[in-house]
């Protein structure tokens, strides 16, 4: 191993090629900065990745970007991802029957299907109303935190428009059902809801992270763990069969690895499974995200949704490609059986048979989100001294607004550092 002064010494090493580690290089090379990025995966996006196979675009596990998230509005060029929006609302279906609620100031020609769907009870809508209201008005930083099933205890919201719609909704979103979630941030993501409708870029998400890439004035070099690091005068971090020394280190990994490569605490993470599958035919026409009307407890699937719908180009001509996302448990493997059981559930779901349905990926992602407990801190400490910052959506809120907002973060910090 070489020692640090006879190494030639970066400005900044960025390590982690996920959007918050591409976001800080692209703004710390945009300041004159020597950066080097290093990847210890084949690629760059972190847990932003779409694999094509045999033409079908399949994100590692399913994911949209809500152009209405103001880091999505500064630092991409929504334009350019060519995003395919879904309905804004949600189908539940069951037994072939679909049934739509759908945000009526976005879709008002579904505004009588949503009226007639069961789900809209008058006393059940003004609870649930009064519940979303930190969502809908200004936000007030000082009302005390709670997890959301005590939030929605506390404002008396019931009824199936909670558990089957809301609850079953948010499992998706949040990759968890365990109503332990933090009820701010819950109310922030409705917010973002409610100001925009999320979407899909043409050619999958890996769009986004290819787009801050295409930023970068260096390379991103893959296939390069970093086993260990130093602080000092000058950091060092430990590659195979090298070491690499700059002024500053920003970690921006998954946060488990973080925590390995820093010291610092490390969150809980939830954990989701996707299942792609090729149909020759698609199910139904419609365009929104489905859940099962017959309850979370019907089967293991949280949500499933009809891609090609959406974005044509999910899948080769004249073919069709779903998606249904059921929860990973910690500690459990995945087993054939669970993808026997989503077919099933999606049969029951649709009316329709998926015999002749091809599997064409499955992702297992054992750490797809950060649990956010309350109380919600929405910015952690980017700078742990001595040259050395961490950033990734475990910093500010589990979404991509969060991971986005934290490479801005550090590299606004370790621009601070180096001037002084």
């Amino acid at each position: 191993m070489q020692h640090s002064e006879a190494m030639t010494t970066s400005d900044v090493i960025v390590i982690g090629a996920g959007l918050a580690g591409l976001v800080c290089a692209g703004e710390l090379t945009r300041a004159g900065l020597h950066v080097e990025v290093l990847e210890a995966s084949d690629g760059i996006g972190g847990r932003i990745r779409t694999d094509v196979v045999d033409g079908y675009r399949c994100d590692r596990g399913f994911q949209l970007l809500n152009p209405a998230y103001p880091a999505a509005r500064e630092l991409l060029d929504l334009q350019a991802l060519e995003l395919r929006q879904f309905g804004a609302g949600v189908a539940m279906a069951a037994y072939g029957d679909v049934r739509v609620l759908a945000d009526p100031r976005r879709s008002p020609a579904r505004l009588p299907a949503t009226l007639r769907s069961g789900y809209v009870k008058p006393l059940e809508l003004a609870y649930l109303t009064r519940w979303a209201a930190p969502a809908i008005g200004p936000l007030r930083p000082s009302t005390a935190d709670t997890t959301l099933q005590e939030s929605l205890d506390a404002a008396k919201a019931r009824g199936r428009l909670r558990t089957d719609v809301l609850e079953q909704f948010l499992t998706g979103v949040l990759a968890d059902d365990s109503g332990v979630t933090s009820a701010r941030f819950v109310h922030l993501l409705l917010r973002s809801f409610l100001r925009g409708t999320p979407g899909i870029p043409a050619n999958g998400m890996q769009m986004i992270p290819d787009q801050l890439a295409a930023r970068l004035r260096t390379p991103v070099r893959t296939q390069v763990p970093v086993s260990r690091l130093r602080t000092g005068d000058v950091g060092e971090v430990d590659v195979p069969d090298a070491t690499l020394a700059a002024r500053a280190l920003v970690v921006a990994t998954d946060p488990t690895t973080a925590g390995t490569l820093t010291g610092a605490p490390s969150p809980t993470m939830n954990g989701l499974s996707t299942y792609w599958y090729a149909a020759p035919e698609p199910p139904t026409s419609i365009d929104l995200l489905m859940l099962d009307a017959r309850g979370p407890s019907a089967g293991p699937v949280v949500d499933a949704a009809v891609m090609t719908n959406v974005a044509p180009s999910y899948a080769p001509p004249g073919r069709h490609l779903v998606q249904a996302t059921t929860l990973l448990r910690r500690g459990h493997e995945p087993a054939s059986a669970d993808e026997a059981a989503v077919r099933r559930q999606l049969e029951q779901m649709l009316a329709v048979s998926t015999a002749d349905w091809e599997l064409v990926k499955a992702h297992h992602v054992d750490s797809a989100l950060p649990r956010q407990l309350p109380p919600l801190n929405t910015q952690q400490a980017v700078d742990l001294g001595k040259g050395l910052f961490v950033a990734g959506d475990h910093r500010d809120t589990a979404s991509i607004q969060g991971a986005l907002v934290s490479g801005r973060r550090a590299a606004r910090a370790v621009r601070q550092y180096l001037r002084r």
